[in-house]
């Protein structure tokens, strides 16, 4: 598992979302869903190598939203919290 931070790269500004645990690595033109449910777009991946931190993130994904006509828009109605969610990792 690597604990990354998400930011949000919307117009000019740089904003951050959340840090999350991923289980492997993104890359730059990957489209991941994040934990809103929302489709967004992996702009950059910077990593620190070598770098620790008492908060334990070891990169940075930079996203932005997808485009709303894109297909990764269409997931076949998926619902993230219904349809991808382990119940066994996440019991109300």
């Amino acid at each position: 598992m690597y604990k990354v931070l998400i930011v949000l790269h919307e117009g000019d500004d740089y904003i951050r979302m959340n840090k999350v645990y991923i289980e492997s690595m993104p890359v730059a033109g990957q489209y991941i869903i994040h934990t809103d449910g929302l489709p967004y777009y992996v702009e950059e991946v910077t990593t620190f190598v070598g770098y620790v931190s008492s908060k334990g993130a070891i990169a940075i994904v930079v996203v932005h939203p997808a485009p709303k006509d894109s297909a990764v828009n269409k997931l076949y109605g998926v619902d993230i919290e219904r349809d991808l969610d382990d119940p066994e990792y996440n019991k109300k």
